[in-house]
Order: C-alpha cells, then sequence, then structure tokens
C-alpha cells in the first residue's frame, strides 16, 4: 500500500511539456533523424549537457557583477579620498 501511495503522489512530476517554435522543433527532428535517436533523447541529451553549461555562465555572472560592484566602491572610495 506504501508503494501505491508513493506511485500515485509522483505519478507526472517527472514530466516537462515545453513550447517550441517551429524552426527549434524541425532543428530537433532534423538531428534526431540524423543520429538515429527520438527527440525526447536528443531533448534528454541536450538538457543534460546544456544545465552545467548553463550554471557555469551564471556563476561566472554572478562573479563579474559581484567584481564589479566591488571595483565601482573603490574608484567612489578613491574619489573621495582625493576631494578631501
Amino acid at each position: 500500500m506504501m508503494n501505491d501511495e508513493l506511485r500515485a503522489k509522483f505519478r507526472g512530476e517527472h514530466i516537462i511539456n515545453i513550447r517550441l517554435s517551429y524552426e527549434f522543433k524541425e532543428r530537433l527532428q532534423k538531428l534526431a533523424e540524423k543520429y538515429d535517436r527520438t527527440v525526447a533523447d536528443m531533448v534528454r541529451a541536450l538538457l543534460k549537457i546544456g544545465i552545467p553549461v548553463m550554471e557555469g555562465i551564471s556563476e561566472a555572472d554572478e562573479m563579474m557583477v559581484k567584481e564589479y560592484v566591488a571595483l565601482i566602491r573603490r574608484f567612489r572610495k578613491i574619489k573621495n579620498l582625493k576631494e578631501l
């Protein structure tokens, strides 16, 4: 009975519906055909590859913003010291 409850609770939780442009869907279909895979397999592979890349880009972006803000603060301090 416990397994039935768990199965009912999580049924469909692993599914994502995504709206794509016709062009993007066509590119996915051509890629899937070329490598003899399903479109779903191609989407899964792209997500597996793309998520770590996106995480890296986001972390780098965050770091750049923090460093930029710190640099601006340093310039303000220098400017204020020169005015005194």
